[in-house]
């Protein structure tokens, strides 16, 4: 969905869209209800799925950085994107934009591998294992970290939808999916101390991955834009009321 030309004044996250026909469940990034704050998005026209994971396709370098600035203009203060391939225009999008920008949910790969224990190390669920390469990790410095990668590509629901692009969607089949893939991870990785979601579809089945793995920490692009949303707003947020109470909290 496009904006209207008129800036908002209300402070708003905006989200950098890829060109989709699936459905946006809650807890998707492309579904407003997601968040207990304002959002807005931009789509980028003809940025398949198929064109960002599998092809890298860098000619679209420049229609997100339109749209990200199509987005500035309106207002918002920060900028996400709707899918963690994105980590690979990293930094040429920080650099274009003026704006934070949060381009993909592994920049929080650095913050996962930070509260964890020395020789534990970072698990990482992607759509799609073999387009995740050294140069998409590097773009957000983490090319160095000891991670583990496992994909999604065997999982028939997760694959049919979000990467060839079918226009229905089966929660419960693909919930289950994330769950033998998580199980997959943990029984594998006995030193898997945290794990991140790369895909920004992959929300809405994050509990059921906690759940899987133990209770491990578990990182996607939701948490990211609330901190995002969290950071973004505490420059303006006002805490002049509290000038005004005791220390019980109550007026004086």
């Amino acid at each position: 969905m496009d904006l209207k030309n008129n800036r908002s004044t209300t402070p708003f996250i905006g989200i950098i869209m890829l060109d989709t026909v699936f459905p946006r469940i809650k807890g998707d990034i492309g579904n407003p209800a997601t968040f207990d704050f304002p959002v807005k998005y931009k789509i980028v026209k003809g940025a398949s799925p198929e064109r960002v994971v599998l092809q890298a396709d860098k000619s679209l370098l420049q229609p997100f950085v339109a749209a990200g600035r199509s987005l500035i203009r309106d207002g918002a203060f920060a900028l996400a994107t709707s899918c963690g391939f994105l980590a690979l225009f990293h930094r040429e999008l920080t650099q274009a934009l003026d704006v934070p920008i949060y381009s993909s949910s592994l920049l929080q790969v650095h913050f996962a591998q930070s509260i964890i224990k020395k020789g534990q190390k970072t698990g990482i669920i992607t759509a799609r294992k073999r387009s995740l390469t050294r140069d998409h990790l590097a773009a957000v410095g983490i090319e160095h970290y000891p991670l583990t990668i496992v994909g999604m590509e065997e999982a028939e629901e997760f694959t049919s939808v979000f990467i060839q692009g079918k226009s229905t969607l089966d929660a419960d089949k693909c919930r289950q999916e994330m769950k033998e893939t998580a199980l997959a991870l943990k029984a594998s990785n006995p030193d898997l101390g945290a794990i991140v979601l790369e895909c920004t579809n992959m929300p809405p089945y994050t509990q059921t991955v906690h759940r899987a793995t133990g209770g491990l920490p578990v990182f996607d692009v939701v948490t990211m834009v609330n901190y995002a949303h969290s950071a973004g707003m505490a420059v303006s947020q006002d805490y002049s009321v509290c000038n005004n109470l005791d220390n019980s909290g109550k007026g004086v």
